[in-house]
């Protein structure tokens, strides 16, 4: 049995709100999925949007090598002409060989939304697919509401598939539109309408408003579905759609389908994180398989399992899909697990005994370790008496100047110590902390010439006792990166400089000195 994966990320996905693509960030996420072996990558409805439109007229469908381009538009309206309605005859002067047709197959929307008959809307049907098989189009047919419809009245359903089917349709897509469909259920309803129509591919379609997204789309394939249509990492309106990452992962390492060679497979990590980024969405770090968090053992009893044998705690290795092993350490942390950490680092852990209880210390003050790699990492070589700093400081001092006009500037000196010599430095920056990066980097760049390389992506603040108002413990936590790694250092106070401060030379100290395995 094979299984077709049919990605609509730029379609659906892009119904997800706060998610917007520029023409650009669809081409470069088209180029991606077919990169990864998908076979149909459905880019959007031209008809609906002048951006959508602009794609298409402007992408190459001969560009993809591995997956045909499919372009989305509605049925014919009610008591209209296919030949006459805009939506469906822009599709063929398209390069998209495939079009992907979506009717109403739920009686009560037939009647209440649409306002014609059954019988008109199976016409409409029959009429737009069978206007674009005419032109050579690939046509695949999406029975919106498909399950709630088959519930309502399994004759009406089954009565739209066997339009599209005699019209030409090549696949009819089972759509659980509103989401609310259990597995049991579904799956009941897929495998009958799999032997009612045993001429055609039937695929399906799930959202995930009752957290079965996945699931769903599973128990379609048992039943003999042969078609999976989802959106990389589940993006979609509302709670989300099928997450074809989760979904390619476990029906090939789960369920023997194979829908991929084994080196894409190793690059779904990767292109699950290259389509958030391009989505300006953060990536979740407990997604299923990919997230950053999928492989991480944090207790004790699991980092010894681990390390005796992966397969204690882990249910595939993480390298199968081009994720990696992780070791956060805390205060519920145990000694092999700061072994462990320490390996992962690149660094020999020393007193054992000393690290943890330092870091059980710290976290009781506030700091946290998990998304902080150069802090613990420097935090194990000053325990260990391996830490050599970049500086000694001496002092420091911020001005901030609001000028009648509404404009204010920030001026930060710095006086310090490196390799002996006494160094005094003054810079302005937008704010307290770029001034002071600007200061301190002035200072020591000269005796550190490898800081230039280094540069900070990421300043997050997190409030630890809101009750105290302003005079609140903060954390402080800042990413750093080279171009080739990218790292995080932690600082906390009760003043909000004096954290970031800490977080910012860590971040540093660590780019200069630390181990290079992060």
């Amino acid at each position: 049995m094979s299984v077709r994966l049919f990605d609509t990320t730029l379609r659906d996905g892009t119904q997800r709100e706060g998610v917007s693509l520029t023409t650009e960030d669809k081409v470069r996420i088209a180029r991606e999925l077919d990169a990864l072996g998908l076979h149909y990558i459905e880019a959007g409805f031209p008809a609906s949007n002048p951006k959508d439109t602009e794609f298409f007229e402007t992408f190459d469908a001969s560009e993809l090598r591995n997956a045909k381009l499919v372009a989305f538009t509605r049925a014919r309206r009610p008591d209209g002409r296919a030949e006459d309605d805009p939506a469906v005859t822009l599709l063929p002067h398209l390069s998209a060989p495939v079009a992907c047709i979506v009717a109403k197959s739920w009686k009560m929307h037939v009647e209440k939304v649409l306002r014609t008959t059954p019988e008109e809307n199976r016409a409409s049907i029959r009429d737009t697919v069978s206007y674009l098989v005419n032109t050579g189009k690939e046509v695949i047919f999406d029975a919106e509401h498909y399950f709630d419809g088959f519930k309502d009245d399994p004759d009406h359903a089954l009565s739209v598939l066997r339009a599209a089917t005699e019209a030409g349709a090549t696949t009819l897509v089972l759509c659980d539109t509103n989401g609310g469909t259990l597995p049991t259920e579904l799956k009941a309803i897929v495998s009958r309408t799999v032997r009612e129509f045993p001429e055609v591919e039937v695929g399906i379609h799930t959202h995930n408003d009752a957290g079965c997204g996945v699931a769903n789309a599973l128990a379609a394939v048992e039943a003999g579905a042969t078609h999976v249509q989802g959106t990389i990492n589940g993006v979609g309106e509302r709670c989300g759609n099928c997450d074809l990452v989760t979904t390619i992962a476990n029906l090939q390492l789960k369920m023997g389908l194979r829908v991929m060679d084994e080196e894409r497979l190793g690059r779904l990590t990767e292109a699950s994180n290259y389509v958030s980024e391009l989505m300006n969405l953060t990536p979740d770090g407990h997604r299923p398989y990919v997230g950053h968090s999928a492989f991480s053992h944090k207790g004790g009893l699991h980092v010894d399992g681990v390390s005796k044998d992966p397969s204690t705690y882990e249910h595939v290795p993480p390298e199968v899909i081009g994720n990696r092993r992780r070791t956060p350490v805390g205060e519920l942390s145990g000694k092999n697990s700061i072994r462990a950490k320490a390996e992962e680092l690149g660094l020999e852990a020393g007193d054992v005994a000393a690290v943890l209880s330092a870091i059980k210390q710290r976290e009781y003050e506030g700091y946290h370790y998990e998304a902080a790699d150069a802090s613990l990492a420097l935090l194990i070589g000053r325990a260990t008496g391996e830490d050599r700093p970049l500086f000694e400081l001496e002092t420091f001092r911020i001005i901030t100047d609001k000028r009648a006009d509404g404009t204010a500037t920030t001026e930060a000196t710095i006086k310090l110590y490196v390799k002996g010599q006494r160094v005094i430095s003054t810079a302005e920056g937008n704010g307290p902390v770029n001034a002071l990066d600007n200061a301190l980097r002035q200072a020591i760049e000269p005796h550190y010439p490898e800081l230039k390389t280094i540069h900070l992506s990421n300043y997050k603040v997190r409030i630890l006792d809101e009750h105290r108002a302003t005079a609140a413990t903060t954390r402080v936590l800042i990413d750093s990166t080279d171009g080739k790694r990218m790292w995080g250092a932690v600082g906390v106070g009760e003043n909000i400089i004096e954290a970031s401060w800490q977080a910012l030379v860590d971040g540093l100290e660590y780019g200069v000195s630390g181990p290079k395995k992060l």
